[in-house]
């Protein structure tokens, strides 16, 4: 992968105004592909990209595209979302390098933003604290987790979160309640607000047997490997469930189980994953993603609503 040496955009300064520019020097890249940090595997180039290694470098990361008015697009496993062959304007930060789990006391675990929820998941399962099992399957990170409110087995972020912590649009820390949050199906009010997640705590069940909540975990994840389809490159599920019947359901009602748009497939196993079969763009998922909706609209009068975040530009 070739990368440019970063570039202020024209306009911008690097001097006493911008004093967090000389700590970012190198880190901000140019160009930088986007597929390979997608599970879809599709998608441009970002504009700016760069992937702080701790907290105060994703500070300076916000402060210099605030600086420069340019816009921000948080990417963690890239799991939940479809980026257009276009690519991304603006700055583009990677948050998998920004880990880290700490076991507290009386069950609650604490971690960062970038830690991958399978990880989390073992952590808790080996220390025999019950509540995460239904995240080990789950390609996706803590932070991404909490703003998707994501969930499976019945269980979501909201039933174990104590508290997340953020960076507001000043990029000054705070820390705020489940109840601030307006969780919902899917959502939660951080999918509409200049906010930076940074790490979250979570309260599980302490003192169960480990060997039982790693049994319960193992079946979880086997559950969703036998149902789902992970053989090919996918974004999970791509449309939230509406309340009459599952997406999947609703889909393959429609006759479109396994029907392909060039390289992008309806999987056959579950209707409510496309796959990524043979060198897709975004662009033939993208219009699989319209496509569902307009068969299932046309049947069933039910408009289905994308789980998977769809960014960039899909104009012709």
């Amino acid at each position: 992968m070739t990368t440019a040496p970063v570039v202020l955009p024209q306009g911008g300064s690097c001097g006493p105004d911008t004093p967090s520019f000389a700590r970012l020097s190198g880190r901000i890249q140019s160009g930088i592909p986007l597929a390979p940090l997608t599970t879809f595997r599709v998608g441009g180039k970002a504009e700016w990209y760069c992937e702080p290694h701790n907290h105060l470098e994703l500070q300076q990361c916000l402060a210099w595209a605030r600086a420069e008015g340019i816009p921000t697009t948080l990417l963690g496993a890239g799991s939940n979302l479809l980026i257009s062959d276009a690519g991304l304007k603006g700055l583009v930060i990677g948050t998998r390098r920004l880990r880290g789990i700490q076991l507290l006391e009386g069950g609650r675990i604490w971690a960062a933003a970038g830690e991958p929820l399978v990880n989390l998941s073992r952590a808790a399962a080996k220390q025999g604290w019950s509540g995460l099992e239904w995240a080990i399957g789950i390609p996706g990170t803590l932070g991404g987790a909490v703003v998707m409110n994501a969930g499976a087995h019945a269980w979501a972020m909201a039933d174990v979160l104590v508290e997340v912590e953020i960076l507001d649009e000043e990029q000054e820390p705070c820390r705020l309640e489940p109840a601030d949050l307006q969780f919902g199906y899917r959502r939660s009010r951080l999918q509409d607000s200049p906010w930076t997640v940074t790490g979250a705590t979570l309260q599980l069940i302490p003192d169960r047997d480990p060997a039982q909540v790693q049994w319960q975990t193992r079946r979880h994840l086997n559950q969703r490997l036998s149902s789902q389809p992970y053989h090919l490159p996918s974004c999970g599920s791509v449309f939230r469930n509406p309340e009459s019947h599952p997406a999947g359901w609703l889909i393959e009602q429609v006759g479109l189980k396994g029907y392909r748009i060039g390289g992008a497939q309806i999987s056959e196993r579950h209707a409510n994953f496309i796959l990524n079969c043979n060198q897709a763009s975004a662009k033939d998922i993208y219009r699989l993603i319209r496509l569902a909706q307009e068969k299932v609209y046309q049947r069933w009068s039910v408009l289905l609503e994308p789980e998977v975040r769809i960014l960039g530009s899909f104009e012709d």
